[in-house]
């Protein structure tokens, strides 16, 4: 019977062939019993003879093959050792040590036969996670943002790098929410139901929270609080005390510098900058920022200091150190010391190698004169090194003219005293001709759809006006991300040619609207509605065109079914080409639409009736068709667009103006009209605009058929030929008023500037105003779908419909009994987005509306306002299209009596923007 013979080689190999192991944990070394032969197989006494190893077996892998961890450990069967002296061993133990998958690893020689040897890798394996959980101070949501940031999966092997790994995250989660002494204690446990494996508790104890009490700036001459301004992410906390100069502890704080003597000499009251240094160190309230401390966010805000001293051309200052120390409330103080040395200004700046524009161009263009403060910043700015799109510099007037290979190279010629000589080194280049257009990235929208809205045309000079343009009309489109439209020049110098690569993103522009429900008496409602933004009218027919639908010319087609059960149907279609006949941007535009709203409730019996709606209702059927052209002329943000409609509407016991047409209620209406449109749109991207404005100045006119048959008037329907003159103006601004940078440049605060006029008027004076075509008021929600009579609906976030001009009377209804013929609205709306992703585009608003309608000119004053301050978030969703809400106080509704509640409203908007 052959014996077992086992040799643990990792003790011999230390005490007598003096190999080393590394490992995490320490192997069991001790040995019973050993046979004879093995011990003197590794004397090292003996002469050195090769061993064949003729077999490998591993033993306690439960998780792991065999046949890895033997190739992991390099052993193979046939391999040649020499022993005593050979470091195989070693090398393998270290191998599998090095996986980190193992408590133990031993290596056994288990048979000797002439020169062959049997081998037997021993390993244990380390135990797995089954679950990890979280004790102490950890709260159930920041549990739950802990589990993603640790990196932690279940069933894998607990190691010490990955216990070390979940502790730093843990620390650093707390470190950024201002707890710098969080602590973590790691309590392992066997899991009784699962072999080898074991549940890892972490014991949390965030410690006290540290905040920044105070920022201290010593060696400046500057305002300290202009100077903490500039520390974007590192803030004071709130503070109201008596005693500034020391803390609540007693331990003294920095002197308050500016006193009130000098306050009151420097009539301090009349500068609301000067009040708020005055008060800072007694009262300071940060009720939107945070005052916890990041260090890193510090180095970064104290560069932003140095580059607020250089704009102010202390272009030497330094900071020469910053402590960070705790108070006696064990939050943090923080001193910067810094040396801001002279303050320079410019000098003389000439001009060197300028053929095309002579030096006095130049130098106004540039708008520095001698004695400015030095910005070296705002020079590069002005020569167009890293501009944005603005313009208006030296660099974009060059380009523009095609100068693509233009630079400016500035060159401090003399510094004397505080004043430093600048001369401008120029190298105009040649004028470079544009050779390829090349567009990637456009998966479903034809190339010719780009490439007709683009500006830069091969053989052309090339322009950098031309290319900030063509960017604005690709986003225009809304085909694609607007926020990756690339665009990458690529110049060769030596033909002094240019080729320009557009890059595109396409996103979904379509829009489904779908809903349905049961409305007991009033029967089946839904909506059902499609807009296709992309469509191709001409691929209708082709079989492959339909995946799973024919898009990509650039056409718009809309379809709309809608029913409110016995009270409401609607059916419109409409269809848009853009660019009629394919060479001028000459757009096309036809629908159809029929409506029918009835009063189909039956007060006799309590419901809703087919009868009812049979006898009282009021049915629209009309068609338009449209021609817009673009101008050239001003210029070609502008665009005139005519068109002729026709409307008849159907009315069966149904009053639509119950003030002046109390017998009007029965047969038929007409209304045809021709409309002319004059528009000027120099807005940037269609969904969320930062920069550019909106005019539209529109005519709809009838013909006046009671001048040419003045016998209508006397008719008993005097309407049924619409006759009116309708006057619209509206104009919007937006202007930005942040310029983040980095990662945030997108993130910027908008304000929304809108005025909007609207006027209809007669051509008899002997006929009233047409009760057709006139202006709502008020409200903005979806109970405005069903607007049958043409008339525009002018929202008013915070007021139900009105029919008075009385801002002191604000009815809460929903309808009206007349609509006005004049009406006045002014908006402002400060607007910040949450997301830009072609996804979802999200932004919230606050606004401020100020609008009211009148009757007649004698009674229309544009200053006496209904006024409503609110604020909204929207949604624009690839699929829906736009979802948004307002919370608006009407506050012309809050008089005596009247709570704020009663005074409010919320608004819904659904697939379209109300005015």
């Amino acid at each position: 019977m052959q014996k077992v013979y086992k040799l643990l080689l990792l003790a011999f190999g230390m005490l007598l062939a003096s190999f080393s192991v590394q490992a995490q944990e320490k192997p069991d070394t001790s040995i019973s019993s050993i046979d004879a032969d093995l011990v003197n197989l590794f004397n090292p006494k003996n002469p050195v003879k090769l061993y064949k190893i003729s077999s490998i077996k591993v033993t306690g892998n439960r998780f792991f093959d065999e046949n890895l961890l033997i190739s992991i450990s390099t052993l193979n069967v046939g391999d040649e050792i020499k022993i005593p002296g050979s470091d195989n061993f070693s090398k393998a133990i270290n191998k599998l040590w090095g996986q980190n998958y193992f408590s133990n690893v031993e290596i056994y020689v288990t048979k000797v036969t002439g020169t062959n040897i049997d081998v037997e890798i021993a390993v244990t394996e380390r135990p797995r996670l089954a679950n990890f959980t979280f004790s102490g101070s950890v709260k159930k949501g920041e549990s739950e943002d802990l589990t993603g940031k640790m990196g932690l999966v279940k069933g894998r092997v607990v190691t010490e790098a990955m216990k070390r790994s979940a502790t730093e995250a843990i620390k650093k989660f707390y470190f950024d929410k201002g707890f710098q002494n969080t602590a973590v204690k790691i309590e392992q446990r066997k899991d009784p139901n699962i072999e080898n494996s074991v549940i890892v508790n972490f014991n949390v104890n965030k410690g006290y929270k540290v905040r920044i009490s105070n920022i201290n700036f010593v060696g400046n001459t500057l305002d300290e609080a202009k100077l903490k301004k500039q520390l974007k992410d590192t803030k004071e906390q709130s503070r109201l005390t008596l005693h500034p100069a020391v803390d609540s502890g007693g331990y003294p704080n920095k002197v308050p510098t500016y006193t009130y003597k000098q306050y009151i000499k420097e009539n301090g009251y009349l500068f609301p900058s000067k009040t708020k240094r005055l008060l800072d160190p007694y009262v300071r309230l940060k009720f939107f920022t945070s005052a916890k401390f990041n260090e890193k966010k510090f180095e970064e805000d104290k560069e932003k200091v140095l580059e607020y001293y250089n704009s102010l051309g202390y272009r030497d200052a330094i900071i020469v150190g910053s402590v960070v120390y705790p108070n006696s409330k064990k939050d943090l103080n923080i001193d910067i010391k810094v040396n801001e040395g002279r303050k320079y200004y410019f000098g003389n700046i000439t001009w060197r190698g300028n053929t095309k524009y002579p030096d006095s161009v130049l130098t106004a263009i540039l708008g520095i004169k001698k004695g400015d403060t030095y910005n070296l910043e705002s020079l590069n700015k002005k020569l167009g090194k890293g501009g944005g799109p603005e313009g208006g510099d030296i660099s974009s007037i060059y380009q523009d003219d095609g100068y693509l290979f233009f630079r400016t190279d500035p060159v401090e010629t003399a510094v004397y005293n505080d004043t430093i000589d600048y001369e401008i080194r120029m190298v105009e280049g040649p004028q470079a001709t544009i050779k390829n257009i090349r567009i990637s990235g456009n998966e479903k929208t034809k190339e010719y759809v780009i490439r007709r809205e683009i500006r830069t045309i091969p053989g052309e000079k090339f322009s950098r006006t031309d290319l900030v343009r063509s960017q604005r009309e690709i986003a225009q489109l809304n085909y694609f991300n607007q926020e990756k439209i690339g665009i990458n020049p690529i110049p060769n110098q030596e033909d002094g040619t240019v080729d320009i690569n557009y890059t595109v993103e396409e996103k979904s522009s379509d829009q489904l609207e779908l809903s349905a429900g049961f409305g007991g008496n009033i029967g089946l409602t839904g909506t059902l509605g499609v807009t296709f933004n992309n469509f191709s009218i001409k691929n209708i027919f082709t079989k492959k065109a339909w995946d799973p639908l024919p898009m990509g010319d650039g056409q718009k087609l809309s379809f709309r079914v809608q029913s409110n059960g016995r009270a409401f149907r609607s059916y419109n279609f409409s269809f848009t080409e853009p660019w009629l006949g394919g060479k001028k941007r000459n757009s096309l535009t036809f629908s159809l639409y029929d409506t029918k709203y009835a009063n189909a409730y039956n007060p006799a019996t309590g419901t809703y009736t087919s009868t009812a709606a049979n006898n009282s209702y009021i049915e629209t059927t009309g068609a338009g068709v449209s021609i817009g052209k673009q101008l050239q002329w001003p210029d070609d943000y502008f665009s005139l667009s005519m068109g002729i409609n026709f409307a008849r509407y159907k009315l069966k016991n149904y009053y639509i103006d119950q003030v002046n047409l109390p017998g009007f209620n029965n047969g038929f209406s007409h209304n045809f009209s021709f409309k002319f449109a004059l528009q000027r749109s120099s807005v940037d991207a269609p969904l969320f605009p930062r920069g550019g404005s909106s005019y539209l100045l529109s005519l709809a006119i009838t013909p006046p058929y009671s001048l040419i048959e003045p016998s209508i008037i006397h008719d008993a329907n005097p309407y049924k030929f619409v006759e009116y003159h309708k006057w619209r103006f509206n104009s919007e601004w937006y202007v930005p008023l942040t310029k983040p940078t980095g990662a945030e440049r997108n993130k910027m605060l908008v304000l929304k500037v809108a005025a909007k006029f609207g006027f209809l008027g007669k051509f008899n004076p002997d006929l009233n105003i047409s009760p057709f075509e006139r202006f709502q008021l008020g409200d903005a929600g979806l109970s405005n779908q069903f607007a049958l009579l043409g008339y525009d609906i002018i929202s008013q976030r915070g007021y139900p419909v009105y029919e008075t001009s009385d801002p002191k009377v604000n009815p809460d209804q929903s309808g009206a009994r007349q609509y006005f013929t004049m009406f006045n609205k002014y908006v402002l709306e400060l607007r910040y987005p949450l997301s830009l992703n072609p996804s979802s585009t999200i932004y919230a608003l606050g606004f401020f509306e100020a609008a009211n309608g009148y009757y007649s000119m004698k009674e229309y004053n544009p200053f006496r306002l209904r006024r409503s301050v609110g604020v909204g978030m929207r949604f624009f969703l690839p699929m829906f299209g736009l979802l948004g809400f307002d919370y608006g106080i009407g506050l012309d509704r809050i008089t005596d009596g009247v709570k704020l509640k009663d005074a409010s409203r919320f608004t819904f908007m659904l697939g379209v923007e109300p005015e």
